[in-house]
């Protein structure tokens, strides 16, 4: 079945959270459009996206893209394969030696980020390429039958193999990758996974790969089997799909899977509200993801994971340990911390009355009525308010130890709980706008997540951004993010040559990897009306560390310059430039969800105001209307103070803010300063 293809019977999008699992379905007959979540099932995902999937459709034959954690917490729980790297003779090392950095510059005691490959099966061969390619030493073939002994010995799953210059001349890595795979072995070739120079981050890659893909395997041969007869497809880190059988093999490649599709979503909700620059907020139950989106989805190749360098193409995402579910807790000095650990699906938060008893996030807006009494899911998921309180008064206790003053109450500690929160997802913002030299006054925030209509009005008020967008999706963005993404497909090869190497020649270079990405394409069932190559340069005045990507053109040199002066400010034309790589993305055609304007109508909203209950601000109790998002209507206008609910998320549009409901159902909230100001940030 054609990934693309508008015909399919449904679209089903799914993404695994850390407390939730969404699902997405699109029927394209109908263009109707419903969701579903789920709790995860941290110790078996592929329970919950079976048990979810058996709920929406009894039948086969559609079109599922999945975005799946397993390799991510694989590789941040430690929990991946037992592996074995091997290398050129002498360089065992490398992984240990890494940069030579230090993370956390005073602090003595800190042995950095520990390798996935302890030295005993750090594994070598000889052989060695110089620079060129050229042989200085012969693969010695005599040397391979006491490696597959040692490799035999340790009980290893898979093997990471990077040699020395392999992005020059495989052909070494060929031959002794052929002869481990012929013993049995999985194996990951840097010259197939990234063909690119510097050699800790290709091999980092490298091992990283061979790390998490047998878990990935394992559960993607699962729910492949369990989906015979469907479209299977997996969300890669870059943003775009991939059919399940090269994500089988390539797991390194969606360990962003998830944040990925949601920054995706994102885009593609901000574009047809009007808005092109957009900051993504994404708060869910264990975590926080924070994306910048400038007209485009940005990608970078230099992303670090776990304290792991990737060089795989990645989108440019900030992550943080701040959630629904989100820990709070009182260290030893009587400070209060929230996160990084969560209380996840299992037990969860105190409030859903599963077991939860230590205070989180959730709890702390449970306690202050910002959570319908009702509870979660349309009330599949009735809240425990009084466990909620027990657990918030355990934290206003340890508060309360050192005060000299009253005791702290529930509120404060619960306020206490919002603010460092809050804290930790503005300084996330600002790594990825203000630290990159964009001004988040230019850009509207874009909240999803299941936790982020909460705090998005609070987090853009500090920020001074003027605008909020809330889609009628928010909880499962990610899910609808992997319905619309294209089929997106990356390739790097290094060159290292003088950046005026004649146009005609580069273009030569360019034939063999635009050639592969046509193959490719082709293998992903993207007819060739729907498929477009881009072709890009990686360059640097010679002598610098690193270069900046710009599109392949006879332009290039000056599109260099210029980017430089825009990213560094200042250009030197008289300087000698270097092409390092030569960069093509592959893209196949989507058929996204679609979603029509509705005519916008009257704007008196109180129609769809449930009731009115007791709710704490930072500026004290006060009765608050709570709305009804089902029940508005595009045109519908509100001001806060204000709660709006739905089964799966819920709005809290403080006293200052003022909303509008546009055309497809988003709520437009102007942030207090910039409605009395008449700012409108992000749109152009």
């Amino acid at each position: 079945m054609n990934p693309t293809d508008p015909q399919a019977r449904l679209s089903i999008g799914i993404d695994i959270g850390g407390t939730f699992t969404d699902f997405v379905v699109f029927d394209p007959a109908t263009s109707r459009m419903s969701t579903l979540k789920v709790l995860s099932t941290p110790a078996d995902p592929a329970e919950a996206v079976l048990a979810g999937l058996r709920r929406l459709t009894p039948s086969a034959g559609h079109t599922i893209i999945h975005g799946s954690t397993v390799a991510t917490n694989a590789l941040l729980e430690r929990k991946g394969a037992r592996i074995a790297f091997v290398t050129t003779e002498g360089f065992r090392d490398v992984l240990r030696l890494g940069r030579q950095t230090r993370r956390r510059l005073y602090d003595w005691f800190s042995d950095g980020t520990p390798a996935l490959v302890p030295p005993d099966r750090c594994l070598e061969v000889r052989e060695r390429l110089d620079h060129r390619g050229r042989v200085v030493t012969p693969l010695d073939d005599a040397s391979l039958a006491p490696l597959l002994r040692a490799l035999q010995r340790e009980r290893v799953e898979a093997v990471a193999l990077s040699l020395l210059f392999s992005f020059v001349n495989p052909d070494h890595e060929r031959r002794v990758g052929e002869c481990l795979r012929e013993a049995g072995l999985c194996v990951t070739t840097s010259h197939e996974l990234l063909p690119e120079f510097r050699e800790f981050e290709r091999a980092s890659t490298t091992v990283v790969n061979a790390y998490v893909s047998p878990a990935l395997d394992r559960y993607l041969g699962t729910l492949e089997r369990a989906f015979a007869g469907s479209a299977f497809h997996v969300m890669q880190s870059n943003g775009g799909r991939l059919q399940v059988a090269q994500a089988r093999r390539d797991g390194v490649r969606s360990l962003l899977s998830g944040p990925a599709g949601g920054v995706v979503g994102a885009a593609y909700i901000g574009t047809l509200a009007g808005y092109s620059h957009l900051i993504t907020f994404d708060m869910g139950g264990t975590s926080t993801d924070v994306a910048v989106v400038n007209g485009a989805l940005q990608v970078t190749s230099d992303a670090s994971v776990g304290g792991m360098p990737i060089r795989v193409p990645m989108l440019d995402i900030h992550t943080v340990g701040a959630g629904g579910g989100s820990l709070a807790r009182v260290d030893a000095g009587g400070a209060l911390r929230v996160g990084p650990d969560s209380a996840g699906a299992a037990p969860g938060p105190a409030c859903y009355g599963r077991g939860g008893r230590v205070a989180t996030v959730t709890d702390a807006n449970a306690v202050l009525g910002r959570v319908p009494p009702a509870g979660l899911l349309g009330g599949e998921l009735p809240l425990d308010l009084d466990a909620a309180h027990r657990a918030m008064a355990d934290v206003a206790r340890a508060l309360s130890r050192d005060a000299s003053e009253a005791a702290v109450s529930n509120d404060e500690a619960a306020l206490g709980i919002l603010q460092v929160v809050n804290a930790g997802m503005e300084r996330a913002v600002r790594v990825m706008s203000v630290e990159r030299g964009h001004d988040p006054v230019e850009y509207a925030l874009l909240s999803f997540g299941g936790a982020g209509g909460l705090h998005a009005c609070e987090l853009a008020r500090a920020l001074s951004i003027g605008r909020v967008l809330v889609p009628p999706l928010a909880s499962t963005l990610s899910a609808l993010g992997m319905l619309t993404a294209e089929v997106f497909l990356d390739y790097v090869h290094t060159v290292m040559r003088a950046g005026d190497l004649p146009f005609e020649e580069l273009e030569g270079r360019f034939a063999p990897l635009v050639a592969r990405a046509r193959d490719d394409l082709a293998a992903q069932r993207v007819p060739p009306g729907a498929q477009h190559i881009h072709c890009e340069l990686d360059v640097r005045y010679r002598g610098q560390s690193f270069e900046l990507t710009v599109p392949f053109s006879p332009a290039f040199q000056a599109a260099f310059h210029e980017q430089h002066d825009r990213r560094y400010g200042y250009r030197n034309e008289d300087a000698e430039l270097e092409i390092v790589n030569l960069r093509v993305r592959a893209v196949g055609d989507a058929h996204p969800p679609r979603i029509d304007a509705s005519p916008t109508g009257q704007a008196d909203a109180s129609g769809a105001v449930l009731e009115t209950r007791r709710l704490v601000l930072p500026s004290g109790p006060g009765a608050v209307p709570f709305y009804d998002r089902r029940r508005l209507r595009p045109g519908h206008r509100l001001s806060g103070p204000a709660v709006i609910v739905q089964d799966d998320t819920t709005t809290l549009v403080p006293d200052t803010d003022h909303v509008l409901v546009d055309a497809r159902h988003n709520l437009l909230i102007t942030i207090g300063d910039a409605h009395a100001s008449g700012r409108t940030t992000g749109s152009l």
